[in-house]
């Protein structure tokens, strides 16, 4: 990297030497899972550059917005709307939480025996490795589970302007009531942060903005319906990722250009994967960058992982927002019946969760489903057994997985899903 790029690190704090070591983990780990892959798309040349620059050049693009007077917001959850914060004229960033990082440090702080995610993010911050966390102006935190909601206590003395966004865990009229005023606080709060005043005009753009990259995402989706595959799961996820730190437009364009090419692909039926390749579903907690082992498995065990049930994946971008509104308050309902949608395991009971499930085994034309659940996750682990239950029940094989960043289990995961794989075949 440049001594550009380095200055600019040392002035948001970071450890240099340590962000070193991350890099050159995390351009190795690239290298060797993606690069290594064949018959890839072209399209996927701009996301290949996205990542070796995801902590520089567009580092760089956030800071200078910054300087422009535009406010960088930080998130970790897809409950948090986009479209409220480009409506303040603010840039939503996603925050690093999908390796393990200072972890002596973080075991300090937290139980052992908290989810990997948490852990994360936790370890990206005391190690002073994430440039979009030391460079945001607002950090959203959210109340999604009893871990979260515990550790938010703590990180609010490590991070500057934490804000805690108040979710509901019953879909009801009195669950949606709730995301309603806790939407209404969050934009009363970006509109102080930033010092403007969202306009009817300014939500109406930015609800097209987002619903745009929601658009591309599934049309990319849709592709990899087709077979064989068009696209590896291990790249149609990196779209996926990216989707929480691009420019949105540029995004948006981006994703529509590989799936033109896409398209050419499945009328030539040329694919990531030979025809006939058992085809996966993998329902999951979000798979943050660089969290690809997984993937890297599955698909290097000859299956193809044809979706993604994860708030990485369909999960997060599935439903876009209603753009029929005229005025703000029109315009916010419209937002929180788009979120209200999330079937997050967060919620109880949570059946729609589960019908999602099953409909994507159907559109894709999966062969059985791996759920793949973080280590501790309670919500998500805990629903893993009825959910393997129905699926085996409705003659769909599933393999439930529970892992965390290590590479420690990279042997026997392989061997189980290798087995799994069989099966399908």
């Amino acid at each position: 990297m440049s001594e550009d790029y380095k200055s600019m690190w040392l002035h948001l704090g970071l450890d240099l030497a340590a962000h070193d070591v991350l890099l050159g983990i995390l351009g190795k780990a690239y290298q060797d899972i993606f690069l290594s892959q064949n018959n890839r798309p072209e399209g996927m040349g701009y996301f290949d550059f996205v990542m070796s620059e995801v902590h520089g050049l567009r580092i760089k693009e956030l800071i200078d917005e910054k300087k422009s007077g535009r406010k960088i917001i930080g998130s970790y959850c897809v409950f948090v709307p986009e479209e409220i914060v480009l409506a303040a004229s603010a840039t939503l960033v996603g925050l690093c939480s999908g390796a393990d990082f200072a972890m002596e440090e973080v075991e300090k702080l937290l139980p052992r025996n908290t989810c990997a995610l948490i852990k994360s993010s936790f370890g990206f911050k005391l190690g002073k490795v994430c440039p979009y966390l030391e460079n945001a102006d607002m950090v959203v935190g959210e109340n999604t589970c009893d871990g979260k909601k515990k550790a938010y206590e703590s990180l609010n003395s490590m991070v500057k302007n934490l804000y805690v966004m108040d979710l509901p865990q019953v879909k009801s009229a009195q669950g949606r009531a709730l995301l309603k005023t806790e939407y209404d606080r969050f934009k009363k709060s970006v509109e102080e942060l930033t010092g403007i005043s969202i306009t009817a005009g300014s939500l109406k753009q930015a609800i097209r903005t987002v619903n745009a990259k929601r658009a591309a995402i599934h049309r990319l989706s849709s592709l990899r319906k087709a077979d064989p595959a068009p696209i590896s799961g291990l790249d149609a996820l990196l779209a996926n990722q990216v989707f929480f730190y691009d420019n949105p437009a540029r995004f948006t364009a981006s994703v529509n250009k590989i799936c033109d090419e896409l398209e050419k692909r499945v009328k030539e039926k040329k694919g990531a994967f030979p025809e006939k390749s058992p085809r996966i579903l993998v329902s999951c907690c979000p798979q943050a960058v660089p969290n690809w082992k997984l993937p890297f498995i599955v698909e290097t065990s000859g299956a193809v992982i044809v979706g993604e049930e994860s708030c990485v994946g369909e999960r997060g971008t599935r439903n876009l927002t209603d753009e029929s509104g005229q005025t703000v308050e029109e315009m916010m309902d419209a937002i929180v019946d788009r979120y209200f949608k999330v079937d997050c395991a967060i919620f109880t009971p949570n059946p729609d969760r589960l019908d999602h499930i099953q409909e994507m085994v159907k559109s894709y034309r999966a062969d059985g489903v791996i759920h793949y659940g973080l280590q501790f996750c309670q919500p998500y682990l805990i629903e893993s057994m009825p959910i393997e239950k129905a699926l085996e029940e409705e003659n769909i094989p599933c393999l439930r997985i529970e892992t965390d960043y290590s590479m420690e289990d990279v042997g026997q995961l392989k061997t189980r899903i290798e087995a799994f794989i069989e099966q399908l075949r």
